[in-house]
């Protein structure tokens, strides 16, 4: 499977995640003990384990979403490595609520070949996507 196929096999996973379901998710993302996730829904997770139980958490708080699709920011790629930052468009049902609600998440994707497939070995995700009335931060 290419990078690109990969890719489109995620957005997919991600439609069912939104549904409540971390399974399609599950067989993405590598299972070696550096694998990484961190969403709004906890702290950042390393490990097989600790990712795998972070997804079955994260899946359980949606129900009747969709994910509706990604903006591309940039794309870096090796023969072995790629990294995507992407604006990510969904609806769900969150926490119980009733009624779905939108919302876009600033996602970074790290893919890395293992046995000949890309896997999803980082994934950060968080749901600013605005600048502040401010304006960026600086330092």
């Amino acid at each position: 499977m290419n990078l690109d196929d990969t890719i489109g096999t995620s957005y997919a996973a991600w439609d069912v995640f939104a549904k409540g379901d971390p399974a399609p998710a599950k067989l993405l993302l590598s299972h070696g003990d550096d694998v990484m996730l961190a969403n709004p829904f906890g702290p950042a997770v390393v490990g097989w384990s600790a990712v795998s139980d972070m997804l079955d958490f994260a899946s359980s708080r949606f129900r009747d979403g969709h994910f509706k699709g990604a903006d591309r920011v940039a794309r870096y790629e090796s023969t072995d490595l790629a990294v995507i930052h992407e604006t990510e468009h969904w609806q769900a049902k969150i926490a119980g609520r009733e009624e779905p609600s939108d919302f876009d998440l600033r996602v970074t994707t790290t893919f890395r070949v293992e046995d000949g497939t890309w896997r999803i070995v980082h994934r950060h995700a968080d749901p600013i996507t605005t600048i502040s009335e401010d304006g960026p931060l600086r330092h």
